[in-house]
């Protein structure tokens, strides 16, 4: 019996040693794995790289005569309302009063022999920019000029089309969202111009007026007149992520995130109908009973948490460097505790829709009289679709939830998710934004890839390249969040200027850093 004892002794010993030695294991792999990622290398090569290169390029001073003429410029396009109702209900007379406008807003952009500029789709904006060498392969920048509708009511000043000035803001609707991007653009250009800029690079400026309902009049013909002319782009820029500042938390320094991808969208309508009748004798279920049980179900079980599923995972382990004791062992080491930071992430709006397919019931009609049982019952659903899912995937979890055949589902609206471009330290754009980010603003901590939660223009491109990406260079607050498509949308002057500065430096960065790459007919001016 003793001699049990010992070996029994010997065996947890034994065990104990081993689990010790896991432990230790992954204590060593997950402290390598948390400082490993503090290589700076890239960023100190990119900052050094800055100060050789400075001299050979326009440096984006502005006088304070430009930065005035910045200010009228941009506040002048917020005032035309160039509003998207529907894709067949929009501002007409604003969108034809856009073109003369931006004709004498930069009379540069409009004279230079080696831009041409036409109108796609009757209201939409294409401008090709020649470079000297036709080796290299173009890019493009997009914006959007249409907006979304806005009512008076609860704005901090007179009317959301006026553009004023207030505490250094320019308050209106397209500030943020995105007449700021379509105007940054035209500006940077129209600068680079007086300083008799001749870039290397040829790249192209698409100017979408329908992107608010969908871009089919807009951005997709002015991708097939692309296609008809055998255009392949090395990157396409659109408006997308920001600058974030304070709102990661635990991260004090700015963090510059850039989309990759963005999500897909599902809109359903679901409806109920049954027969008319006197509400002193009702059926035991109404079709508004039978369609607001399953609206609930919706809402009560949520789409699956796919962390660690798509790109979102690349957005935390790249910022793990910049969090602080112990989130950055965390964020480093997903692969442990990968599903304690998706159950984290779930628990706000704001980060749940990167982990999941979200669910948002937007709409519902039912009822004709208050004693009269409604014939019918229908409400529109809307589906912002993570990146590893699919539209059939998502209509399969649906019909299952339900799972009632009352409910007939009607599928409107819809698009898969794009594919997820490019980012690593080999592909010319990832450099190029990071450059070009670095110069403009010095004090954000890092670049990192990400998911836009909203849909742009840029998923039309998908046949021109593979390099798409979503980002707007705006420092944006916690409280800038609600503003987009809602109240008191506002650009504080200086954020402006900054964002015009990141396109004035972008186009000459695309002209410094040169890799090889494959020849692209380019239209003929």
């Amino acid at each position: 019996m003793a001699t049990f004892g010992a070996r029994l002794r010997g065996v947890l010993c034994w065990a104990g040693l081993g689990l010790c030695g896991i432990v230790l294991f992954l204590v060593v792999a997950m402290l390598l794995r948390t400082y490993g990622t503090r290589s700076s290398g890239l960023a100190i090569r990119l900052r050094e790289k800055q100060q050789q290169e400075r001299q050979r390029r326009g440096e984006a001073t502005f006088s304070p005569r430009e930065l005035q003429e910045l200010k009228e410029v941009l506040q002048g396009a917020v005032r035309i309302p160039t509003v998207s109702f529907s894709p067949n209900d929009q501002n007409i007379t604003a969108l034809e009063e856009f073109e003369p406008y931006i004709y004498k807003a930069f009379p540069l952009v409009f004279s230079t022999s080696f831009i041409q500029h036409e109108v796609i789709g009757d209201y939409s904006h294409l401008f090709t920019i020649q470079g000297a060498n036709p080796q290299l392969q173009p890019y493009m920048l997009l914006a959007h000029i249409d907006v979304v509708p806005a009512y008076p009511d609860g704005w901090d000043v007179s009317d959301p089309f006026s553009a004023e000035e207030h505490d250094g803001f320019i308050y209106g609707r397209g500030t943020l969202d995105n007449k700021n991007s379509a105007m940054g653009i035209l500006h940077a250009l129209e600068f680079l111009l007086r300083r008799n800029y001749k870039p290397q690079r040829s790249f192209y400026i698409g100017l979408g007026h329908d992107e608010e309902v969908g871009g089919k009049k807009g951005a997709m013909k002015i991708v097939a007149e692309l296609e008809s002319r055998g255009v392949q782009l090395t990157f396409v820029l659109d408006e997308g992520s920001f600058i974030f500042d304070g709102i990661i938390p635990k991260i004090e320094k700015p963090v510059a995130v850039i989309g990759i991808t963005e999500k897909g969208t599902l809109d359903v309508n679901l409806t109920v109908t049954s027969q008319v009748g006197h509400s002193s004798a009702p059926p035991k279920r109404t079709s508004i009973g039978i369609l607001s049980e399953a609206l609930y179900k919706l809402e009560t079980n949520p789409m699956p948490n796919l962390f660690g599923h798509g790109p979102e995972i690349m957005l935390f382990e790249q910022l793990a460097p910049v969090f602080n004791f112990p989130l950055n062992i965390i964020m480093a080491n997903l692969w442990l505790f990968g599903p304690l930071v998706g159950w984290f992430l779930e628990q706000t709006p704001s980060t749940n829709a990167l982990v999941r397919t979200t669910t948002a019931i937007t709409m519902f009609h039912a009822g004709i009289k208050s004693n009269v049982i409604p014939p019918k019952a229908d409400a529109t659903v809307n589906f912002r679709i993570h990146s590893s899912q699919s539209v059939e995937e998502i209509l399969e979890i649906l019909d299952k939830t339900i799972n009632d055949k009352k409910v007939k589902i009607e599928v409107m609206d819809t698009f898969d998710p794009p594919h997820i471009s490019p980012w690593d330290d080999q592909t010319f754009a990832v450099r190029v934004f990071r450059q070009t980010i670095l110069d403009v603003f010095p004090d954000v901590a890092s670049v990192v890839p990400g998911i836009c939660v909203g849909n742009t223009d840029s998923r039309h491109y998908s046949s021109l390249t593979k390099a798409i990406y979503r980002f707007s260079s705006v420092v944006f607050n916690a409280d800038d969040l609600p503003r987009f498509h809602g109240l008191n949308e506002r650009i504080s002057l200086e954020d402006y200027a900054k964002q015009v500065e990141f396109f004035f430096q972008l186009i000459q960065n695309c002209d410094l850093d040169q890799p090889t790459e494959p020849h692209t007919n380019l239209h003929e001016l």
